[in-house]
């Protein structure tokens, strides 16, 4: 009985501990993991969102951008991170829910190493083309490349992404074939469509929205299916091919165990900055859309979203070295 006691003692008093540690965060600096180069659509977004959180805690989140494996190198180091809610991953599609089905040796698990917060933002690509190419639609992109079966050039920011794996996507839909060339970065990718140098591409609205409306590319389609508010002019691919969807997001991760009041208080204070009229303004101005999720909720986007692409990327035979 004495021992029963005890056990349930040191229960209560872990359970107090963990409590009084939620409440009390965050007493030290966040610091919150890219996992891509500094000044790209994500890197924007979490300096927006975590510049308000330090005006609202009094404390720094500092971004840090640790590159490279499509993300997954950041990734990992978060999954291997301490549980306590002073370093969290801003993921995307990549590391999240591409990269475990592209990556046979992937060392961390997204779904089991990783405690949801919320997603931020979710925001479609943009099928932009070259000028000079004689297409304003999707259907004209299709007759184009069947008449030119495997002549075109799409370009991405690299082997297995999500610009990568639309591109394939389309393909299988529309029974053409393009050829690929991928890049170190979205950024080269489209200086290359602009220059003529490649032909087409699925790019970020974010990275791209200047450029079309500079008319150094022309905007053919949208990703999502429903039209962006920043294109309303633009159809979506899915007027041509109703299944087809390839919206960008981006969401807040902790490891795994990070306890369920630090991940409440995260998910309530980035919530509370999502919501405020200049944020969602600002990141409606650039094509994004706010979601503010809860973690339920972006634990079953995860699964849905990595089950979609595991099946994309093994009907194309992605493969990566």
């Amino acid at each position: 009985m004495m021992a029963i006691v005890l056990r349930a003692l040191v229960l209560l008093l872990a359970a107090s501990a963990c409590t009084a540690f939620a409440q009390s965060y965050p007493v030290k600096a966040v610091r919150v993991i890219v996992p891509y180069s500094p000044g790209g659509p994500l890197d924007d977004v979490m300096r927006v969102v975590g510049n308000r959180l330090t005006e609202m805690w009094g404390l720094s989140v500092l971004v840090d951008n640790r590159t490279g494996a499509g993300g997954s190198i950041g990734a990992d180091y978060v999954a291997k991170s301490a549980p306590d809610g002073y370093t969290l991953l801003l993921g995307n599609a990549g590391p999240m829910t591409i990269n475990p089905g592209l990556q046979k040796k992937l060392p961390y698990d997204a779904q089991r190493d990783f405690a949801p917060v919320s997603q931020l933002t979710a925001s479609p690509m943009v099928l932009v083309v070259h000028p000079s190419m004689p297409v304003k639609t999707v259907p004209d992109l299709v007759r184009v490349a069947k008449a030119r079966s495997g002549q075109l050039i799409y370009a991405s920011a690299g082997i297995g992404n999500l610009q990568h794996l639309g591109m394939e996507a389309l393909q299988t839909m529309a029974g053409i074939r393009m050829n690929h060339v991928p890049y170190k970065g979205a950024p080269p990718a489209l200086i290359d469509v602009m220059s003529g140098q490649v032909q087409l591409m699925f790019a970020n609205i974010v990275g791209v929205l200047q450029h079309i409306r500079s008319g150094k590319v022309r905007a053919i389609a949208v990703s999502s299916v429903k039209r962006a508010g920043t294109l309303p002019d633009v159809p979506s691919v899915a007027d041509s091919y109703p299944e087809f969807d390839a919206t960008g997001w981006t969401g807040v991760f902790a490891p795994a165990g990070t306890p369920k009041d630090v991940i409440a208080k995260l998910h309530a204070d980035i919530t509370s900055v999502l919501v405020r009229p200049d944020i969602r303004e600002r990141f409606t101005d650039q094509g994004a859309e706010v979601v503010a999720s809860s973690p339920e909720q972006l634990a079953a986007f995860v699964r849905r979203e990595s089950a979609l692409y595991a099946k994309i990327i093994q009907s194309s035979g992605i493969k990566v070295d």
